[in-house]
């Protein structure tokens, strides 16, 4: 079997899903030659991680010299898990080096450079794979059969909410992606991944974007409006912490990654969410019009309570509900990501009135509601991870739900994003063929 030479671009926590991959499952096909990261703890990190599965130790770069690692090891592809902002060039210089590529979503965060993406790969004919594991959870993907097996009909409208809680919420007040130039805010980096299952669910394109939200819980000033007082400017200090900040200390991983390299280039990861310079929304709220005639009311909470989301798909002969709660309620001495159960009730509450799990129901007109089974496997995502790595590593098979995703599904998520923050500037509709992206002025094959 042909071994494929991988380098990853990025080191963060998010790079580790691949590591295991490549070290793991998927050895006798898969070789991690080299890593590229500007921080030289997170690098060693990762290569340690590498070499600790039994793999041999990758070389190590910095970000000017992708060109020279591409070629100089041989370097097949390249999966980049490095920050929003940063991947467009990444990724337009991988494919002029000569490597195929694997993107984290988003694809990038503003038009201008999702254009430079679209005009890469033109030039080169390579391939850049992005990596929507939602697609593959199976509560997403029985709601796609759903819709495409015809039951509720003609798609006219879909209802989407989701709820961020205030331990995963927050989070995104905590690190880089508080700067919406570098992560286009959440309507870019947490939203694409929305935005994508609907253009999946639908097969139609966004066409006309209308949004409306801003800062309301998060951030300096609303600290101040709500007596909050006066706060300490990161979470890792001696001292009594409230429930809003993150600890490094308290966790191993993140200390190795973050604290302990925040020397090399100063970077935070535990940041007040409450405190200044935080430049992307916590509470949003879009209209997207398709191209087939259907429209999307979409809102986003990063402050609740509880974490999920609610999805109805009205049709011609019925309605679609799907019901995700996959974290009942936030706990004050949980950790940071900890591990959430579907089978089982919320820790601490044997008898939860909000239990994690998961409901698809269909009723289609003049009957009664009925419940769609949804088949979950083992591992991340109710088995979704596993499926998804198959698909980056082995390679798609026929799938007739079509979920593996390419740059173009990348560049059709974000510009509903795009064009929500241009709304959001200008408090007008925005159309999305007017971002300046090829690909958005033509209809889906």
């Amino acid at each position: 079997m042909t071994m494929t030479r991988y380098a990853l671009l990025g080191a963060g926590h998010r790079s580790q899903m691949y590591i295991d991959a490549i070290t793991g499952d998927y050895a006798d096909r898969a070789e991690l030659v080299a890593i590229s990261e500007p921080n030289p703890v997170r690098a060693a990190y990762a290569a340690d991680h590498a070499v600790a599965a039994g793999a041999a130790a990758p070389s190590v770069w910095t970000p000017d010299r992708l060109e020279e690692m591409i070629a100089g090891e041989r370097v097949d592809r390249v999966i980049i898990c490095a920050r929003d902002d940063l991947h467009a060039e990444l990724i337009v210089r991988s494919l002029d080096a000569g490597a195929d590529v694997v993107v984290e979503k988003p694809l990038t965060v503003d038009a201008d450079s999702a254009a430079a993406i679209e005009d890469a790969v033109a030039r080169t004919g390579r391939s850049v794979v992005l990596t929507f594991n939602y697609r593959y959870s199976p509560r997403n993907s029985a709601l796609r059969q759903v819709i495409q097996d015809g039951l509720i009909g003609e798609v006219t409208s879909i209802d989407f909410s989701w709820m961020l809680d205030t331990k995963h919420g927050a989070d995104y007040f905590r690190r880089w992606h508080r700067e919406k130039v570098h992560s286009g805010g959440l309507l870019v980096h947490k939203s694409s991944h929305h935005f994508d299952l609907v253009n999946w669910w639908l097969r139609q394109e966004p066409r006309r974007v209308f949004a409306s939200g801003g800062l309301r819980f998060y951030g300096a000033d609303n600290a101040a409006a709500r007596g909050l007082g006066v706060r300490p400017d990161r979470g890792t200090h001696e001292g009594e912490h409230d429930a809003f900040e993150l600890d490094l200390r308290d966790d191993p991983r993140l200390k190795a990654l973050y604290l302990d390299a925040e020397g090399h280039d100063g970077y935070l990861r535990d940041r007040d969410v409450f405190g200044e310079g935080i430049t992307i929304e916590d509470n949003l709220a879009l209209i997207v019009d398709y191209s087939g005639g259907a429209t999307l009311s979409y809102s986003l909470n990063a402050h609740a309570p509880w974490e999920g989301y609610r999805v109805a798909v009205n049709g011609t002969l019925g309605r679609a509900e799907l019901e995700v709660i996959e974290r009942g309620a936030v706990l004050v001495d949980e950790g940071l990501h900890p591990v959430l159960d579907p089978s089982a009730t919320d820790a601490g509450s044997a008898a939860s009135l909000r239990p994690q799990g998961e409901r698809l129901l269909v009723q289609r007109h003049w009957e009664e509601a009925v419940e769609v089974p949804i088949h979950s496997g083992a591992g991340g995502h109710g088995g979704g991870d596993a499926l998804l790595l198959s698909d980056v590593f082995v390679g798609p098979a026929d799938d007739p739900l079509g979920r593996p995703a390419d740059w173009s599904d990348g560049v059709r998520s974000i510009a509903v994003g795009i064009a929500g923050n241009r709304s959001l500037e200008t408090g007008l509709p925005v159309r999305v063929d007017q971002l300046g992206i090829r690909l958005l002025t033509q209809e889906r094959p």
